[in-house]
């Protein structure tokens, strides 16, 4: 009994005083991280880049595997969500390259704004893939969902309705990265409304 009411005040003590003296546990809260990747496009390749994630003490969260929109190199864009310490999440990422596999961007921001956009024009003969792409490519913004028309064939003007996932205030930014997009390959962009008084 004594022992315990000797051990009490030292557990108030190491409360107040340094973090460290209990190990470090108190800064050791796991946060959402997102890291997106780019894999080849063979069987297994998926599989394989998440074992360095549960390995290294990361627990899933979600997969986003972008199969039908490649990368410009061919690869496969894909995004995952877990959860881990910072300490973790380093490791995890250092462990990623060291397996060979490409990480694109890794952080624990997340896409926070939504804005969806329409295109018109030539999409297909301007290659909406290397456009999907390159908008990929910008890193304030991913491209959640397309939507294609072309009720008159390839050979004629289609449109696409994209919605687009920016970083917290960097949609503008994408927006911009769009809009120099559009212009260069010829396209129309509409934009939405954004400031009009109801």
């Amino acid at each position: 009994m004594s022992d315990a009411r000797d051990g009490s005040p030292n557990a108030s003590e190491e409360e107040d005083g340094d973090p460290s003296a209990d190990g470090g546990h108190a800064e050791a809260t796991p946060s959402t991280h997102t890291v997106r990747l780019e894999l080849v496009d063979e069987p297994g390749q998926l599989l394989a880049a998440l074992h360095p994630i549960a390995n290294n003490g990361g627990n899933l969260l979600s997969i986003y595997h972008e199969r039908g929109n490649k990368t410009p190199r061919g690869r496969i864009p894909v995004e995952v969500d877990f959860e881990a310490t910072q300490d973790r999440f380093e490791g995890i990422v250092e462990a990623l390259r060291s397996e060979g596999v490409n990480v694109m961007q890794a952080g624990t921001e997340r896409y926070a704004e939504e804005v969806t956009l329409l295109l018109f024009g030539h999409l297909i003969d301007t290659d909406l893939s290397d456009t999907l792409s390159r908008i990929e490519g910008c890193a304030s913004a991913s491209v959640a969902d397309v939507s294609l028309a072309a009720p008159q064939g390839t050979e004629e003007a289609s449109s696409a309705r994209l919605r687009l996932e920016a970083r917290a205030g960097e949609t503008e930014r994408a927006l911009a990265a769009v809009r120099e997009l559009a212009e260069e390959k010829g396209l129309r962009l509409v934009e939405p409304l954004t400031g009009v008084d109801a």
